[in-house]
């Protein structure tokens, strides 16, 4: 069994790259695509999308299906819940600075308001 810790990596170092990004985001809006629809948009040849999806499917991101020689691709949301659950983690960070970021700006923003009377 994958542990949690090896399925986050694997989550994150699939969602780094761009056109796997896109290639989920596609799957988001339009799920159960076969796999020469879902590389129509892109500018890379077919075996480039492959490799692609199987970063995606090594990282449980996706599904594949095979009827007749059709091979549909679907989204599989869990593995982005788990990083987003622990990103909530951290959120309070993130928040705090970007509160402080807000707090600074809305000062700036006074004293410029002051100095232009």
């Amino acid at each position: 069994m994958v542990n949690y810790n090896e399925r986050l990596d694997r989550t994150f170092a699939a969602l780094v790259d761009p056109t796997r990004r896109a290639i989920l985001g596609h799957l988001q809006r339009q799920d159960g695509e076969s796999i020469s629809e879902l590389a129509k948009p892109f500018d890379i040849k077919l075996p480039a999308v492959m490799k692609h999806l199987d970063v995606l499917a090594q990282a449980g991101l996706i599904t594949r299906s095979k009827t007749g020689r059709t091979v549909t691709v679907r989204l599989r949301a869990q593995p982005m819940r788990d990083a987003m659950e622990w990103l909530s983690h951290y959120q309070r960070f993130w928040s705090n600075s970007l509160d402080r970021l807000t707090t600074y700006a809305e000062s700036k923003e006074a004293q410029l308001r002051s100095k232009g009377r």
